[in-house]
């Protein structure tokens, strides 16, 4: 139940925003193992002064292309099935859009299963 966040600088056009968002539910899909349809997804524009990174931070070199991925997902995963989904991500955002890999910042917020509520005011994933 992976719910995602994924943050640009405005100024792309919607198609760009469009397969930034597939791109990543892919992933989500083949690599982490949501379910099909599990497709729920934030993308915002921000200007340039509100999207604040450091350009050199941990050696990588970042541009104004930067885009922030943040998925809240129930935790339990593999931490190779991470590295294969930041892998894949990058990898099909350079290959598909020319976007660098330095540029694509990818955070993963376990959460439990009591922590979703997917409509109706009930704990939709917790067993009760």
């Amino acid at each position: 139940m992976p719910f995602a966040h994924i943050d640009l600088i405005k100024g792309k056009p919607a198609e760009y925003r469009r397969s930034i968002g597939q791109i990543v539910y892919t992933a989500m899909v083949e690599i982490l193992k949501a379910p099909e349809n599990d497709r729920f997804q934030l993308i915002t524009e921000h200007e340039a002064e509100n999207f604040v990174f450091d350009p050199s931070f941990f050696g990588i070199e970042r541009s104004a292309d930067l885009v922030f991925v943040r998925l809240e997902l129930v935790g339990g995963r593999a931490a190779e099935q991470k590295r294969d989904f930041y892998k894949q991500v990058a990898d099909e955002l350079h290959t598909k859009l020319g976007l660098r890999r330095e540029d694509i910042f990818i955070s993963l917020v376990e959460t439990g299963r009591e922590d979703w509520s997917l409509g109706n005011g009930e704990a939709s994933l917790a067993k009760p």
